[in-house]
């Protein structure tokens, strides 16, 4: 049996590196620590892959301790969509569980949190500390707008907004087919820069890139644009992946705002 003491100790968080206000708390997990075994082993925060319930809910549990949450996060059931969650009631979690890939708030203390595996994390928040979002981004919800969704249920202008890009596959390990860069292009034709021809008409994909040209394209300049240097497939001490390893585990990525810490 694993003590609640050596899961923090063992727990490793990367925290952003950027300049929002010292009330907005932001941070990723590792698969450091926490108690799932096997194909799971370490933090698993996910209840869709299979892992045992009761593990990864001794898991979320460790999180608010380790972490230092308020409360419980909001957890969504992601599915690759644009639909987002606006968080505007003082809870942690609803009786069911919502089907989204982002969520947004103004309540302090209200988490926003997603999971991945491979998929890109992003984390948003105003440089004034009034409101934060989550998003889970992956190939289907770039494509289909999730970011400039998200962006636009801020109250600040775009160029008030400072994003941080959490742990995602990175370009040399992300194998896409040829009509997933074909659609990016239809939309925007600057989107061929993301994409390096492979043999047998496949292409690797750039996540961190794809979602740098939504951004700038709602007119957040790179100078706003924080993150983007890991890569969940190749770092299996760290990260599980997807893609990597098929049935897996899963990190998440958080965000809120602490009253306590507010000027």
């Amino acid at each position: 049996m694993v003590t609640n003491r050596k899961i923090v100790f063992m727990m490793q968080f990367i925290q952003p590196s950027w300049p929002a206000p010292a009330h907005v708390k932001a941070s990723s997990t590792t698969r450091f620590g926490g108690v799932s075994q096997g194909i799971y082993s370490g933090f698993n925060l996910g209840l869709h892959v299979q892992d045992d319930a009761e593990l990864v809910g001794l898991n979320r549990q460790q999180l608010v301790t380790a972490a230092k949450l308020p409360q419980m996060p909001f957890w969504l059931n992601q599915t690759h969509s644009t639909d987002i969650v606006h968080l505007i009631g003082q809870q942690h979690q609803p009786s069911s569980i919502p089907n989204a890939d982002a969520s947004i708030t103004k309540l302090p203390e209200q988490v926003c949190i997603v999971m991945t595996a491979d998929c890109l994390p992003v984390l948003i928040c105003d440089k004034a500390g009034t409101q934060v979002a989550a998003i889970h981004a992956g190939w289907r919800g770039l494509l289909d707008g999730i970011i400039e969704k998200t962006v636009a249920l801020f109250n600040a202008d775009p160029n008030e907004l400072l994003i941080w890009l959490g742990p995602a596959i990175s370009q040399r390990a992300f194998q896409v087919g040829s009509e997933v860069r074909t659609q990016f292009m239809l939309h925007d034709s600057d989107a061929e820069q993301a994409f390096i021809a492979d043999a047998n008409d496949k292409y690797f994909a750039d996540l961190y890139l794809l979602a740098k040209q939504r951004l700038q394209q709602q007119a957040i300049t790179p100078a706003q644009i924080f993150g983007g240097e890991y890569c969940t497939f190749q770092d299996n001490q760290r990260f599980y992946s997807y893609r990597r390893d098929g049935q897996t585990g899963r990190q998440a990525s958080l965000i809120y705002l602490d009253p306590q810490n507010a000027s």
